[in-house]
């Protein structure tokens, strides 16, 4: 196995989005898996979440994609927004200095402004299947250039009820392509949808369920209902991590927990399907900086979630399904890390606790609640740590974005400026070639242009000076 990334025949820009990512070496799923894309094989992979398989088909995708073709290449299909979000990040992020432009489309956001985006150049597509469905069908989203497809946690979709719609995406795929399915889990519907529609896959199996169960410790605590909250405060107070998951199975009970702890001074906020996408994104951001320590959620809002370190999730309620748990104690335990998951099982919910154990193939240890001595003997050190501002964290993209300027221009399709006409104007400033244009976006009555490498005030002046395809244009900083 290659055991950097120069191996695999990278363009100098993704190696150098890389570098600036801080992907020091590639993780067990892209070893497996860049090489196939890079040489358009279909795959089905198993791997974890987790285990850097985002990057494991962004990096190939981003280095395949032409960046002349106007109309997307690629679609990626997951079964959240929040995940869909994600995925674009890391699509731009890898691609930045290849001017990788990705969009995203997915329910309960504008579907004209994502109409507006399918009419721009998008190299990669990012979104949920009933959105994009409901694009195809409305005929606004061009996938006649579509070479690639990756199905995304497709364990989730199925969970979810979008099999069904997946199959009709793939339908008005064009069938010359290479397809590739990721799923952390690999039922039955899943085999019989790769059957169907993958030419003659190769199988990558990255994570096994025992791998699992060695970097995660598992436990298993019993309790009363009408205890549940005065446990979890103990808990939280023995454990005392810097950053913490805890699900419930409803909306309700994310709330009603979000409450009760945010009433007693701790650090918290939360996530479900009932919240505006805004604050979700807003809430995400928040929790992936350290901004807060308890994130409360319920399994579908949190998909999406990749934080560097959760050292612990705590199953509050235990899921119903044997496979939410494994996705669930995926959010520890990530890239390598060590971790720990416990989970409260109420008297009646043990045969639900019986069905995961045997899923998993591990026996999870059963622990006692700790005694209020032990507690006390630790309230110190967790209050210490409560009232400490916490240190926030870094974005592994902070060093790729500080040399990037955006900047606005008052002029797009409506007066025929193209791509190509910044990009000409822009290179003739002295000291500045097409590698340091990022991203641009035309829009009807104005365009963005990215300039990178901490060039852009001096195109930035220059513009004001200057003419594009004949005409002046007001220029000035975006606003972010």
């Amino acid at each position: 196995m290659n055991t950097v990334f120069e191996h695999y025949q990278l363009s100098p820009e993704i190696l150098r989005a890389l570098d600036h990512l801080h992907y020091k070496a590639p993780t067990e799923v892209q070893q497996k898996v860049i090489p196939y894309l890079m040489n358009k094989s279909d795959l089905i992979v198993q791997a974890q979440t987790g285990s850097g398989k985002t990057a494991s088909f962004a990096i190939p995708l981003c280095e395949n994609v032409e960046w002349v073709e106007n109309k997307p290449q690629a679609l990626v299909l997951t079964p959240t927004r929040e995940l869909a979000q994600q995925v674009a990040e890391d699509f731009t992020n890898i691609g930045r200095y290849k001017r990788i432009k990705a969009t995203t489309i997915y329910g309960k956001s504008s579907f004209v402004k994502q109409k507006q985006a399918l009419k721009q150049k998008s190299h990669v597509v990012i979104g949920t299947p009933g959105r994009v469905l409901d694009h195809l069908e409305k005929e606004t989203f061009p996938v006649e250039k579509i070479n690639y497809l990756i199905i995304d946690e497709a364990d989730e979709m199925l969970k979810m009820g979008f099999i069904d719609q997946v199959s009709s995406i793939i339908e008005k795929l064009p069938t010359e392509r290479v397809t590739s399915i990721f799923s952390a889990t690999m039922p039955d519907e899943i085999v019989a949808l790769a059957d169907q529609y993958m030419n003659h896959p190769t199988k990558v199996k990255v994570a096994s369920k025992g791998i699992v169960a060695k970097k995660i410790t598992h436990q298993v605590m019993e309790v009363e209902q009408m205890n549940k909250l005065t446990q979890l405060k103990d808990v939280l107070i023995m454990e005392n991590p810097d950053s913490c998951m805890i699900f419930c199975r409803t909306q309700a009970r994310v709330d009603e927990l979000m409450e009760q702890l945010d009433r007693q001074g701790l650090p918290c906020d939360k996530i479900h399907g009932g919240m505006i996408q805004e604050d979700r994104f807003d809430v995400m951001h928040d929790f992936k900086k350290g901004v807060f320590r308890y994130f409360i959620a319920t399994d579908v809002a949190a998909r999406g979630i990749d934080v560097d370190n959760v050292p612990l999730v705590v199953n509050y309620d235990i899921p119903l399904e044997k496979e939410s748990y494994v996705h669930r104690i995926g959010r520890t335990g990530r890239a390598g890390r060590t971790g720990k998951a416990i989970t409260f099982v109420t008297p009646n919910e043990v045969p639900y606790l019986t069905e995961i154990e045997s899923y998993i193939g591990v026996s999870i240890d059963k622990v006692t609640a700790p005694s209020r001595d032990e507690v006390e003997s630790h309230r110190v050190d967790f209050d210490k740590k409560i009232h400490t501002k916490p240190n926030l964290k870094k974005d592994p993209s902070e060093t790729l974005n500080r040399a990037i300027t955006k900047l606005y221009f008052n002029g797009g399709k409506k007066k025929k400026i193209r791509a190509g006409d910044f990009v000409g104007t822009i290179t003739s400033v002295e000291g500045v070639d097409a590698n340091d244009i990022g991203i641009i976006t035309i829009e009807d009555g104005h365009s963005y242009v990215e300039i990178l490498n901490g060039k852009g005030m001096l195109v930035l002046e220059a513009m004001k000076q200057t003419t594009i395809k004949g005409k002046k244009l007001k220029v000035h900083l975006a606003k972010k």
